[in-house]
């Protein structure tokens, strides 16, 4: 395992951390459907096993199912070893379920003090190493009074460090020009290039800790997809149109040709291209058994890719 700078936080994490998504489970709510939780605390096991010390997960994952399982699985470990992110501020309570038929965005000081204590509960840690607001709107990130809280909850020593998660690039860039944050999680994947025009600068320029999701383009850059793919009910991509998963399996398609040698599958080519850039703390991908965690963290042990496959790649990424 080779590990970066989590910004200027002092911490090094491993380049590829472990995202807890999948392992919250559909029963429970909000994931990517079933899982079984034995395997998943396997997984979890494996990948420290690996040298993976970066666990990213939400409590609106499978509603608190992940941070319980990560939370029953960190009692194994040695704590200083590993650094566990959570995220909140997506109201999965019964009421917000009753009144909405999803989580509801709910970043009001009251809310973040309760969802930080709940979070500590099931993870059972004394502190939460990073602590990120779950997607707020741009509006309250340049309003600024959600940051209000998370530091009065660091100098508290319920939280060691905070973060933003974000869906559009310009909501990193208002959140550090604010000076509010010490990590940033953002997309990048051979799909959604968007954070190359001027959040990797600026993080990088700023160290501020760069966090990327969705590397594996919520599976499709997995090989897993096939066209006429059904995801089961529950799973959150069962609502995508069809013409939108064809188009997805089939750009997929195009980056095959382009794995390098020692490379076992595209999925680890996705894994390596955010890792290109040395603004880039982390990549958390996604992982369910033992079996996914071997493939997606042995990308730290392959030779990161080639001027001339980033090439190649850049060619194909202009014609989608």
């Amino acid at each position: 395992m080779r590990y970066r700078p989590l910004g200027r936080t002092g911490f090094r994490v491993s380049e590829i951390g472990f995202g807890g998504w999948g392992i919250g489970g559909n029963r429970h709510g909000n994931s990517y459907g079933e899982t079984d939780d034995a395997i998943a605390i396997a997984a979890l096991n494996r990948a420290y096993e690996l040298g993976c010390n970066f666990f990213d997960t939400a409590d609106v994952y499978g509603h608190g199912h992940s941070e319980r399982l990560i939370g029953q699985t960190l009692k194994g470990w040695k704590r200083d070893e590993v650094l566990i992110a959570t995220c909140g501020g997506q109201d999965f309570s019964k009421e917000a379920l009753a009144k909405s038929g999803g989580a509801k965005p709910n970043f009001s000081g009251e809310y973040l003090r309760k969802a930080v204590e709940a979070s500590l509960k099931r993870l059972d840690v004394e502190a939460i190493d990073l602590y990120q607001l779950h997607t707020p709107p741009l509006e309250l990130i340049q309003h600024g009074q959600a940051f209000e809280v998370l530091r009065e909850l660091k100098r508290q020593g319920k939280i060691r460090f905070y973060g933003i998660v974000i869906h559009d690039p310009q909501e990193g860039l208002q959140a550090i020009q604010q000076g509010q944050v010490d990590a940033i999680q953002a997309i990048y994947n051979l799909f959604d290039r968007r954070i190359e025009n001027r959040l990797l600068e600026t993080c990088a320029s700023t160290q501020t800790a760069l966090i990327v999701r969705e590397a594996l383009a919520r599976g499709f850059l997995s090989e897993r997809m096939q066209e006429g793919i059904c995801f089961e009910k529950g799973d959150n991509r069962a609502v995508w149109p069809k013409p939108l998963i064809t188009k997805k399996i089939q750009a997929a398609e195009r980056f095959k040709p382009l794995v390098p040698e020692r490379y076992a599958s595209l999925g680890q080519l996705a894994i390596a291209y955010p890792l290109a850039s040395t603004a880039v703390s982390t990549v958390i991908a996604g992982c369910k058994t033992p079996a996914q965690v071997e493939s997606n963290l042995a990308v730290a042990s392959l030779p990161p890719l080639s001027s001339e496959t980033l090439g190649a790649i850049n060619q194909i990424q202009s014609l989608l």
